[in-house]
């Protein structure tokens, strides 16, 4: 009898990078003889798997987690899974992918940023106290037995933190099809440059993220002022303060050279359109749009703070940097204003990512799956 197993995430967002892992994932191992269930309060789209909605009433983000995680881990008792495996942070699951990386360290980052009410309001938060202890619950839970880690940096953090030992934490990187983000996408470029307003010999650099805080736009809007008038930046993402940066753009006097494209449901003509991908990132464990962008052929600009950054080597497929070094980053992407470095450099970061397949995520992800299901 094929093997059930059950993941959990809370719902679907048509942007999200945690979501388009569980999408994939869930593609990938349709074909592995294995009977998939997905349990959430919301989910839009696929096919071959059980869908169980999970939705308690709930107001604000600290009641939506806590009341989310309670009647899953409710219900998991009544269903008989050989392995549950969540995106969330819930105390009831035998594997946990740490897509999110560790709160905590995004705190550390956090109070980089913030001033000395600002670190204060960050302590005090209920939310970021809930979630602390959340984590550390699910980390010291008896029932866990394996952590997917999509980064060493994340795998490192972990370790650090919550003493997780090492045969539990498992690095295994999400897949990209590189059939489908591949450099000829580049036929989008005329068309998202004009809609835009962008010349066509402008130097693009893009940006593609939700969170703009975290994401690190404040410094690449900063950077941006470094750069020359044939320099561009469109911003593809959404924040629920993104007034507050498109105002701060309009200070820096980078009204008519950065842009503000909103969300887009389909990300790959806007790799398409550009020559680089700049991520700054505050905290980041390993965001999809890199992956992406450097399957796309183009090179990217990172912080150190991602989990990407593994990836990178400085110089031949790309930069990384600390976040909040806005000279170092502008630098790199002064290194980029040359196209034969773009296009040598984008080359290599397709090559990189080559090897990171769908079918050899799910490989790892299957060889995970078979270790722990094995009688003792």
């Amino acid at each position: 009898m094929a093997p059930r197993v059950a993941f959990v995430r809370q719902r679907y967002a048509q942007d999200g990078g945690a979501e388009r892992f569980v999408s994939r994932a869930l593609e990938a191992l349709k074909t592995r003889n294995v009977q998939l269930t997905l349990i959430t309060r919301e989910w839009r789209g696929g096919e071959g798997f059980e869908v169980i909605t999970c939705n308690p009433f709930y107001l604000g983000r600290l009641w939506r987690d806590w009341s989310f995680a309670r009647a899953v881990c409710r219900d998991l008792e009544k269903r008989p899974f050989d392995l549950v495996q969540s995106h969330e942070r819930i105390a009831c699951c035998d594997i946990y992918r740490a897509g999110d990386g560790v709160h905590r360290e995004w705190l550390k980052q956090l109070t980089r940023v913030r001033g000395s009410l600002g670190r204060l309001g960050i302590m005090l938060n209920p939310y970021h106290c809930y979630t602390k202890r959340a984590e550390k619950r699910m980390f010291t839970s008896p029932r866990l037995r394996a952590v997917i880690c999509n980064s060493r940096m994340v795998k490192d953090e972990i370790r650090r933190n919550f003493g997780v030992p090492d045969a539990k934490l498992h690095v295994i990187y999400s897949g990209i099809d590189t059939s489908v983000y591949h450099p000829d996408l580049k036929t989008h470029r005329a068309e998202i440059r004009a809609r835009h307003g962008i010349p066509e010999s402008a130097t693009l650099f893009l940006f593609v993220g939700s969170g703009f805080e975290r994401k690190g736009v404040s410094a690449l809007l900063q950077a941006m002022t470094k750069l020359p008038e044939h320099a561009f930046l469109l911003v593809v993402g959404r924040d629920k303060h993104a007034d507050r940066f498109q105002r701060r753009t309009r200070a820096l006097g980078l009204a008519g050279r950065v842009f503000f494209a909103g969300a887009q449901g389909d990300v790959k003509p806007y790799y398409g359109a550009a020559d680089a991908l700049t991520l700054p990132t505050l905290y980041d464990p390993f965001p999809n749009v890199a992956l992406e962008a450097m399957a796309s052929g183009l090179p990217v600009v990172i912080s150190l703070q991602c989990g990407a950054a593994e990836l990178i080597e400085n110089g031949n497929n790309g930069f990384a940097g600390d976040a909040l070094d806005v000279e170092g980053q502008a630098g790199f992407m002064r290194r980029l204003l040359d196209a034969e470095t773009r296009q040598r450099l984008g080359r290599a970061a397709r090559r990189t990512v080559e090897p990171l397949t769908l079918a050899a995520m799910s490989d790892r992800l299957a060889q995970l799956y078979r270790g722990l299901l094995a009688p003792p």
